[in-house]
């Protein structure tokens, strides 16, 4: 892919994306009806625009690991935010959201385990919304699934 098709698709899609904000969030969810958790949503918009296979799931890891040597140090429209936390002395991946522009990202926030219904989202307030890069702190990784390398 040279640069011109990377830009549109990382315009087409932040556009897909936005299509979902308001949607429940619902752990586990990979389904633009029935609602989507954090890896599902960005996984969907990666399928739509051509990134990835159509067929199977995974989670904020598995989408970290397979983007990982694209990581970038500032981020912008269409890269991926990965937040991660220490635990028993190893690093683990626990969320991805894409960012819209160079400060907000989008995602499938505010849920967990336990938030499996339109009920459960709106009483954890755990729906796709817009928040600053920086809403879950700093510990961060921001990976380019679009990085043409010249």
């Amino acid at each position: 892919m040279n640069k011109l098709e990377a830009d549109y698709l990382r315009t087409t899609a932040v556009w897909y994306l936005k299509q979902f904000l308001g949607l429940p969030y619902r752990w586990g969810g990979n389904d633009p009806i029935e609602g989507f958790d954090c890896s599902g949503l960005v996984h969907e918009v990666l399928q739509a625009i051509g990134l990835e296979q159509r067929g199977f799931d995974c989670t904020a890891a598995d989408l970290y690991r397979r983007f990982k040597p694209k990581t970038i140090n500032k981020g912008y429209t269409g890269c991926l935010v990965f937040w991660h936390v220490l635990s028993h002395g190893r690093e683990k991946v626990i969320h991805v959201e894409m960012m819209i522009d160079d400060k907000f990202c989008i995602g499938a926030s505010g849920g967990g385990a336990g938030t499996q219904t339109v009920d459960d989202a709106m009483k954890d307030d755990a729906f796709i919304k817009m928040n600053p890069i920086n809403y879950r702190g700093q510990q961060y990784y921001i990976c380019d699934p679009f990085l043409v390398r010249e």
